[in-house]
């Protein structure tokens, strides 16, 4: 069922969103400041191609704390929200549910991305 969904998935939108996400991790890359920032999007990239099946789990530490600070302020909030939107407008149709759960897990990986890993879900 999870290959199904992914497939749908990167039919409708995934593979676009996987795209840009990459390209702002490559731009985001260019500074020596922004590597961290790029690495995270290319977390999210990653996570777009293909997110049923998929966990996130977290973790870090103080470090990984103040950078998902830092994260929040600029960049997560403006993210969760776009995320929230998509997520509640897929989740009005039955159709659509499964598909508004990854964008909620998309949501939780925008706030706090530092310190999370993806995995395989057993």
């Amino acid at each position: 069922m999870k290959t199904l969904g992914n497939i749908v998935w990167m039919l409708f939108g995934g593979i676009v969103d996987a795209i840009l996400w990459g390209f702002a991790g490559v731009i985001w890359c260019v500074t020596l400041v922004g590597i961290p920032f790029g690495k995270q999007c290319f977390k999210f990239a990653r996570l777009s191609l293909a997110p049923f099946g998929k966990e996130v789990q977290y973790g870090g530490g103080a470090v990984s704390l103040l950078a998902n600070v830092a994260w929040l302020i600029f960049f997560g909030v403006p993210m969760a929200l776009v995320n929230l939107f998509f997520g509640v407008l897929l989740c009005v149709t039955l159709v659509g549910i499964p598909f508004g759960i990854q964008q909620f897990k998309m949501m939780k990986l925008s706030l706090m991305p530092f310190g999370a890993r993806i995995t395989n879900k057993s």
